[in-house]
């Protein structure tokens, strides 16, 4: 059998790599009754990489954004690239979130920690 004849193989070499839409920073939200819990995962980005505020009207943005690689990064200049799928190609990405009203902002805690982001904010 030919190496592209296999069509996992096939999908796999010759198919364009699918990147996910900003929106594929999954989510889970959750509340108790004294404070609401959001975890998005981050796969890849330091807490540095990740900012987290809330705008007017209660929308809570979450912005990740990816250091690029540059060729400084790289001790040889005969470097032959075949895939660059991990994160060079990718801007990061902002995922937005209308809270309700019962959240008290000023008390937001938040934390990153293996590809997880955790934020927690008590209830009014």
């Amino acid at each position: 059998m030919a190496l592209f004849g296999d069509p996992f193989l096939r999908r796999f070499f010759v198919s364009p790599p699918i990147y996910r839409s900003p929106a594929a920073a999954l989510m889970d939200w959750f509340e108790t009754p004294q404070a609401h819990f959001i975890k998005i995962n981050v796969p890849g980005y330091s807490k540095d990489d990740v900012k987290v505020q809330v705008e007017e009207g209660y929308v809570l943005v979450v912005r990740a954004e990816t250091r690029k690689e540059s060729s400084k990064d790289h001790k040889e200049n005969d470097t032959i690239w075949h895939v660059a799928e991990r994160r060079g190609g990718l801007d990061g990405f902002t995922r937005q979130i209308e809270l309700p009203e019962d959240v008290k902002v000023d008390q937001i805690k938040t934390q990153v920690e293996n590809g997880v982001l955790t934020w927690f904010c008590p209830r009014i």
